[in-house]
């Protein structure tokens, strides 16, 4: 006998079946000492895509963050360049193992930020995770190929070894969010300097994710400091911190960088301007040797 069907009950006029669920929008904050603030400010700018359509809004770093920033840099920096060569090698890697994991979701930042096909973004984040592991690789060997004994007339041992320079503030390049980003911090972080950096101002969102990676990667907090807003804003200020050691110009405009460096010679820093900059090109070790100190030490023979 067949069975008899059971009348459902209708839903409520109004209600469907399968509601559609509220996005949950990504808030993009700052990265300073390791934790996630918000500007103290208060203030956010809108980031939008290439197309013109809003991605988010980024928060817009004061003077007091960057203040706050260096402060975790310099906090940060003891601990840091005293660890061992190969231990930071192994955070570096860390990081691109991290990048590695996350690499559709930095794909689908780029494609939308920079108006990329997705295959063009895909070969800018493998180029990305490939400099970490460059950078990886020259930590624990870059003192043997700079440094070493120097031949001295007398009883002595006369030795040069590289040191990390200190805080270096840093205006990442403006046009490539990611492996800009990466390109001036892997290597100033790679022989034990800490840095503040000011991202892409209109594209700064992948950047900010790769913060979220960076904080899960081992490394220790305010190693890496990041800043979003504006560049004009910031970066007089960060020129002329008495606390911070070098300054790395790479994401200036060439006719802005004077008065850049005039700032920074009051403070007698280290500036790094280069030109002509190709994001593309095999990164060398140019950047490894642009924030290092070199010590001689000298030491009695037969004693």
């Amino acid at each position: 006998m067949p069975s008899k069907s059971r009348a459902l009950t209708p839903l409520p006029e109004g209600l469907s079946a399968a509601p559609e669920r509220l996005a949950v929008r990504k808030t993009y904050k700052l990265y300073i000492g390791g934790a996630f603030p918000r500007s103290e400010s208060g203030r956010s700018y809108p980031v939008t895509a290439a197309s013109g359509e809003l991605l988010a809004h980024a928060a817009q770093a004061s003077r007091k963050d960057l203040r706050d920033a260096v402060t975790a840099a310099r906090k940060a920096f003891g601990g840091w360049s005293r660890a061992t060569a190969y231990n930071r090698g192994q955070v570096l890697y860390r990081i691109a193992e991290m990048l590695e994991g996350r690499r559709e979701q930095f794909v689908a930042e780029i494609a939308a930020a920079e108006g990329v096909p997705a295959g063009k973004a895909a070969t800018q984040v493998d180029a990305a995770i490939d400099r970490w592991v460059w950078y990886a690789g020259w930590t624990d060997k870059y003192a043997q190929v700079v440094g070493g004994a120097n031949p001295v007339a007398g009883p002595y041992f006369n030795f040069s070894m590289p040191e990390p320079s200190g805080v270096v503030g840093m205006i990442a390049p403006q046009e490539s969010s990611l492996l800009g980003f990466v390109s001036v911090v892997a290597p100033a972080i790679a022989l034990g300097n800490t840095v503040v950096v000011i991202a892409s101002q209109d594209r700064p969102l992948s950047a900010v994710s790769l913060s979220e990676a960076i904080a899960t990667s081992d490394l220790p907090g305010g190693v890496v400091n990041l800043l979003t807003g504006s560049v004009s804003e910031l970066a007089p200020w960060l020129a002329s911190h008495r606390d911070v050691n070098c300054l790395d110009l790479t994401g200036v405009e060439p006719a802005a960088r004077v008065p850049l460096a005039q700032a920074a010679a009051d403070t007698v820093k280290r500036v790094f301007a280069p030109h002509g900059v190709d994001l593309d090109a095999d990164p060398g070790t140019a950047r490894l040797t642009a924030f290092v100190e070199t010590k001689t030490v000298w030491h009695p023979l037969g004693i």
